[in-house]
C-alpha cells in the first residue's frame, strides 16, 4: 500500500525529530537514537495488530514518544502521583507536537485534533483508535523493555510486580491479550512465570 504524500511528510518529520535523541538503543546490532527506535517498534506492532491501519493511527504510533527526552522523568518528584503527572504531561506534549507536524503536512484541523486526543489517551477504552494505540504500546513494552525494566527495579517485591503486570494487562484489549500470550512463549522463564502468576490470580 502506497503512503499518501501527507502521511509520508508527517512520518518523515516525526522520524527527524526523534533521530535527535541523544540516548541510544541497539536494535539488531545497530545503535539507533532511542526514541527513533521506539517509534519503529510501535509501527511494527501496529501492523502486527492491524493489517491496514488508518493514517492517523500510523502517525499517532510513530509520535507516541516524540521528543520525550526533552521532558525527563527527573524533572518531577519521586512517587506514584508525580509519575502519573509526568506521564500526562508527556501525553499532552506528544499530542501537541504530532498535531503541529500534521498541520505543516497539510492535514485538516479535525484530523490533527483527533491524533492529539489519541495521544493524550483521554478516551482510553471508549475510543477504538486510542485503545489500539495503547495495545501497541503495551506490546512494545512487553517485547522490548519489560526485561530491562525488571532488572532496573530489582528492589520491587513480588506483589508489586504482580500489580504492574495485572494493570498492564487490564489496559489491553482481547486482541492484544492473544498477541501477548503468543509473545510470552519466547520470554525469559522468570518473566513468563510472573505473567502466568499474575493472570492466574487477578487483582481484587
Amino acid at each position: 500500500m502506497t503512503a499518501s504524500a501527507p502521511l509520508t511528510c508527517a512520518l518523515d518529520k516525526i522520524d527527524a525529530a526523534n533521530q535527535a535523541d541523544p540516548n541510544r538503543e541497539t536494535v539488531n546490532g545497530e545503535s539507533l537514537p532511542r526514541e527513533y527506535a521506539y517509534s519503529l517498534h510501535m509501527t511494527r506492532w501496529l501492523f502486527e495488530l492491524e493489517a491496514a491501519p488508518s493514517e492517523r493511527l500510523q502517525i499517532a504510533c510513530r509520535a507516541q514518544h516524540i521528543e520525550r527526552w526533552t521532558m525527563p522523568r527527573s524533572d518531577y518528584p519521586e512517587g506514584r502521583k508525580a509519575y502519573y503527572e509526568w506521564r500526562q504531561a508527556c501525553g499532552r506534549m506528544h499530542g501537541r507536537r504530532a498535531a503541529e507536524v500534521m498541520a505543516t503536512c497539510g492535514y485538516r484541523h479535525a484530523e490533527c485534533e483527533k491524533v492529539e486526543t489519541i495521544l493524550t489517551k483521554r478516551e482510553l477504552r471508549r475510543d477504538a483508535d486510542t485503545q489500539l494505540l495503547e495495545d501497541v504500546a503495551c506490546m512494545v513494552f512487553l517485547e522490548r523493555y519489560f526485561a530491562e525494566f525488571y532488572q532496573q527495579k530489582a528492589d520491587y517485591d513480588r506483589e508489586k510486580w504482580l500489580r504492574i503486570v495485572r494493570r498492564t494487562w487490564a489496559k489491553m484489549s482481547p486482541r492484544a491479550h492473544d498477541a501477548a500470550l503468543k509473545l510470552a512463549e519466547s520470554m525469559p522463564t522468570h518473566l513468563l512465570e510472573l505473567l502466568q502468576e499474575a493472570l492466574a490470580e487477578p487483582e481484587s
